[in-house]
């Protein structure tokens, strides 16, 4: 049995393998999406013990939540953790990011009506926008907190300036910003901070849009958002590939699969207690929660990190 972790200084507890659903129903990130496998990678999810689905406004946009939230309801509400966030807004036919305590509230408001619940365990502030105090934003989640609309409280994509205006006075009890072994700026710049502090961080893009789950080669062609990515183009790709190679050596030293090892390696990092990888389809919600299970050498967490240095 796997041990569940706390998220931050909140009394929110999860299986440290959470859901990424930016595939269920966010239609306007992915193509083609098949609304029911969508659902049916949600039910596979919490069948098999998973109890984080990480959700938000942006995600369809809307579509995502209302998803989740129609899942959920097949289920008992108590084993399930349901994060999401907004900052999004459409004015004027832009789409704009507010942090105003006012839009925050309304935000949580109709997030509750799209997931069909009357509490939302973690809330994020999804982006932070140009204009308002963080501490006064999160000052407006906390008191959503103390009423019961919310449990624990989140940022995304903060800088470390905004993280730690946003926590003055500790009410933040996750971080979620980008960490993968080929962007590992998060160790210099959030991860002392957080685990100072008893903040969650939790990485989004851990697997690199599926490059580190060794499942791409020289010839594989992108037309998604990948296309643009660095480390999808060039030179700098192959390198990825090779380096991946090597993980894949020590993956089947353990007669694991090479996204397995490189998740396992993350819940070794400081503060780094939670992840969220996505899935399209059912079986890879079973195939990522055996990351949990796996208890790596000190040997090869060094290497892994040697690899990737």
């Amino acid at each position: 049995m796997v041990e569940h972790v706390t998220l931050g200084k909140s009394d929110v507890k999860v299986h440290p393998v959470g859901l990424g659903t930016n595939a269920v129903g966010g239609h306007n990130i992915y193509k083609d999406l098949d609304e029911e496998k969508g659902r049916d990678v949600v039910r596979m999810a919490i069948k098999n013990g998973i109890t984080l689905l990480d959700t938000a406004y942006i995600y369809g946009p809307e579509r995502s939540e209302e998803l989740v939230g129609e899942v959920v309801k097949e289920f008992n509400r108590e084993d399930v953790v349901i994060a999401t966030k907004a900052a999004h807004k459409t004015v004027d036919g832009e789409t704009v990011k507010d942090n105003s305590p006012e839009f925050l509230k309304q935000s949580v408001e109709a997030a509750l009506k799209r997931l069909q619940t009357d509490y939302i365990d973690l809330f994020y502030i999804h982006f932070p926008d140009e204009k308002t105090n963080k501490r006064e934003a999160v000052a407006a989640l906390k008191e959503l907190k103390d009423k019961g609309k919310i449990r624990a409280i989140g940022v995304s994509n903060f800088s470390i300036e905004q993280l730690k205006e946003a926590n003055q006075d500790g009410y933040v009890d996750v971080l979620q910003a980008e960490y993968n072994l080929l962007n590992r700026d998060a160790e210099k710049t959030y991860l002392p901070y957080t685990k100072e502090n008893n903040i969650t961080f939790i990485p989004y893009f851990p697997l690199e849009s599926g490059l580190l789950a060794g499942k791409y080669d020289e010839d594989t062609v992108f037309d998604d958002l990948r296309a643009d990515k660095p480390n999808f183009q060039g030179q700098k790709f192959k390198d990825n590939l090779e380096k991946v190679s090597r993980i894949k050596k020590i993956a089947d030293k353990y007669e694991e699969e090479t996204a397995h090892i490189v998740l396992a390696w993350y819940l070794t990092q400081p503060s780094v207690d939670v992840l969220i990888p996505g899935a399209k389809r059912p079986e890879q919600v079973l195939s990522n929660i055996r990351a949990a299970e796996i208890k790596l050498e000190t040997s090869d967490i060094e290497k892994i990190s040697d690899i990737f240095s």
